[in-house]
């Protein structure tokens, strides 16, 4: 694996320029019409269209049999989708807010990811989990927590977070057509921009980002492979989602020469990338919005110590959330931000 991307569309596909949310709801149109046994399920999902209209429109589209409403209750709808996947259909399943999602552990944990090992490959579990993760919305610790280390955790289970529009369709299309069940974390920060991490900065519109440029149709990125935001020698810089938006724009106000890395799937990990951009830079900066503590920038520190050890010219830093309860008020200083981030850089510089 590699990150240049290989071309996934025609080159002469038409384009829209579409947020991260529109993005979204693009895939699901897409392969509703595609293929007869994908159905959407979930909390406001139907009628209302999804809290953040992710799903807007598709009941009305494709029927109330294809899109259908649920009641509250993250458990009933991750193991009725557990059943229609071993049943042959494709579900796709909305849990409201990633906070929500413990409710449902044990059958995403339990049934879901174990479901293709105990039946020797004779049942499968063809579910993508679709979820808004991180803050960004002052939502407090019921709706902002970031538990993607969890699920990447547990063998069985895939872990995707797009950064961009067009990622997001590319790669929701490759997650729902996928055999195995798929946890795909949509940062709500970014849905309608990519938000740098300045508190005082407005939001950029997705309009005026080139990857905002969608193109039409049908087509999928697959999965453990990442993007190559930015090319260069200095340092190695690996995030996720909101992160990846923060980071570069710290790097480019900085000066710094980064080799920059959206890394897209976490499970499975492009982990020949990272090893190709380490050996590459001598220097490390890994950046995520979920706590310190077992997060998953502690799992790619390990890694890259066990592969390029000899390779690395100063120690590995880590700049993440606070292991603390999520801040309401104060969810912006908890936030990886342009100053913790550039003490990071200058402490890898000067090393």
């Amino acid at each position: 694996m590699t990150t240049e991307e290989a071309p996934v569309t025609l080159a002469d596909a038409p384009v829209r320029r579409l947020n991260m949310i529109e993005a979204i709801n693009d895939a699901l149109d897409i392969m509703l019409a595609h293929d007869p046994d994908v159905v959407v399920l979930g909390e406001d999902v139907g009628f209302f269209g999804g809290v953040f209209r992710a799903t807007a429109g598709l009941q009305k589209k494709h029927g109330k049999n294809r899109v259908f409403d649920t009641p509250i209750s993250e458990c009933g709808i991750i193991g009725v989708a557990v059943g229609m996947g071993a049943y042959g259909l494709r579900p796709v399943p909305e849990i409201q807010f990633a906070d929500y999602i413990y409710p449902g552990l044990d059958q995403l944990v339990s049934e879901a990811a174990r479901l293709r090992y105990r039946s020797a490959g004779e049942f499968i579990a063809p579910m993508t989990v679709r979820s808004p993760f991180g803050g960004g919305i002052f939502g407090g610790q019921t709706h902002s927590q970031s538990p993607e280390a969890l699920f990447t955790h547990v063998s069985g289970i895939k872990t995707v977070i797009p950064a961009t529009p067009h990622d997001a369709k590319g790669l929701l299309i490759a997650a729902i057509e996928d055999n195995d069940p798929v946890i795909f974390f949509e940062p709500k920060r970014i849905y309608n921009g990519p938000f740098t991490g300045y508190y005082d900065v407005p939001v950029e519109p997705w309009s005026k980002h080139a990857d905002s440029a969608v193109p039409e149709g049908y087509y999928k990125i697959p999965l453990g492979k990442a993007r190559s935001v930015r090319s260069g020698e200095a340092l190695t810089v690996l995030a996720y989602g909101t992160m990846v938006h923060v980071a570069e724009r710290v790097m480019h106000d900085k000066g710094i020469d980064a080799d920059i890395l959206d890394l897209r799937t976490l499970v499975p990990l492009d982990i020949e990338a990272i090893e190709a951009s380490v050996r590459k830079t001598g220097r490390v900066l890994i950046v995520h919005e979920a706590t310190r503590t077992s997060g998953f920038g502690a799992e790619l520190a390990a890694l890259i110590q066990e592969r390029c050890f000899y390779h690395l010219e100063a120690p590995i830093e880590r700049v993440t959330g606070f292991d603390t309860p999520y801040p309401h008020s104060l969810e912006w200083a908890y936030f990886p931000g342009p100053v913790r981030i550039g003490e990071a850089v200058d402490r890898l510089m000067k090393a």
